[in-house]
């Protein structure tokens, strides 16, 4: 039997003049399924076995192509949106005819020209469609350990909770929101870091490294801020929490721990009004607000 939404092997069943008709194995010469002369193998004959890609054309009829799409039936895949329309949007996902994307199937609205991540099932009507509503599809069994360094896709921020994030596009993560300092979309893509696997194997993840790693990388942005802002900024470790996160997308903790590098390291002074590069700094001219 074929299967929509499949890679799959099948036989020749006869060749016609537009095309060869694949054995679809039910026994019935009706069911089987037109590859369109565009497709045929050169010098493939009756008989012989070919690899396939079966859907279903504009009319919902089955067909095969030799193409290979980037997503089947079941999995996973972060596709492109082709356009919208007011019946739903359409995805590029290597085929000729792009992959639907019903409305009542996006738990967010999709915009043209964006990437995100999608499942693909078969509808109703035995065709395959796209859905945003990938947590079903997420796997808890990763091999990953605590500061394992993934690459993850996100697929739903919910505010007040966190970001809900598919690492290396199968498994199921979650960036708590006190982890996340700056704003994150469905369809984003970064670098992550293991802060726990859960008892039920969900992944527990923070956009941050290990803090002797991070201070590093928070120092020097802290010091780019800085010279982008005539070497001045109007914030030292007394300032609220959400002052410095609206800033500098850094918790206040972070922000301490690169101010004291700084002192440290003789680049930086600290007043009540701020922190300012030292007269020995390189300072430009023109100062920004921030």
């Amino acid at each position: 039997m074929i299967e929509i939404g499949k890679i799959q092997t099948v036989t020749v069943a006869r060749l016609v003049t537009f095309g060869a008709y694949l054995d679809a194995g039910t026994g019935r010469s009706s069911d089987n399924v037109l590859l369109p002369n565009n497709q045929l193998p050169p010098g493939i004959q009756p008989g012989d076995d070919v690899e396939v890609f079966i859907y279903r054309d504009s009319e919902d009829r089955p067909i095969a192509t030799c193409k290979k799409p980037r997503v089947q039936v079941g999995e996973l895949a972060y596709l492109k949106v082709a356009e919208n329309t007011n019946v739903g949007a359409f995805l590029d996902w290597g085929l000729e005819k792009d992959l639907f994307l019903p409305f009542k199937e996006q738990k967010f609205r999709v915009q043209a020209g964006r990437h995100y991540l999608f499942a693909v099932y078969l509808d109703k009507a035995g065709r395959p469609c796209a859905t945003t509503d990938i947590e079903p599809h997420l796997r808890t069994d990763s091999p990953y350990k605590k500061n394992d360094i993934v690459n993850g896709t996100v697929y739903m921020p919910r505010k007040g909770v966190g970001i809900f994030v598919a690492v290396e596009e199968q498994y199921a993560g979650f960036i708590p929101e006190h982890e996340c300092f700056f704003p994150l979309s469905a369809g984003d893509r970064l670098q992550l870091r293991i802060i726990q696997v859960r008892e039920d194997g969900k992944l527990t993840l923070s956009p941050r490294q290990l803090a002797h790693k991070q201070m590093k990388d928070d120092a020097a942005m802290l010091l780019g801020v800085l010279e982008e802002n005539g070497g001045e900024i109007p914030l030292n470790d007394q300032s609220p929490p959400e002052a410095i996160k609206r800033h500098l997308h850094l918790s206040k903790k972070a922000f301490k721990r690169a101010v004291g590098q700084l002192l440290k390291a003789g680049k930086i002074e600290q007043s009540e009004w701020g922190i300012r590069l030292k007269a020995s700094q390189p300072r430009p001219h023109r100062r920004q607000n921030l």
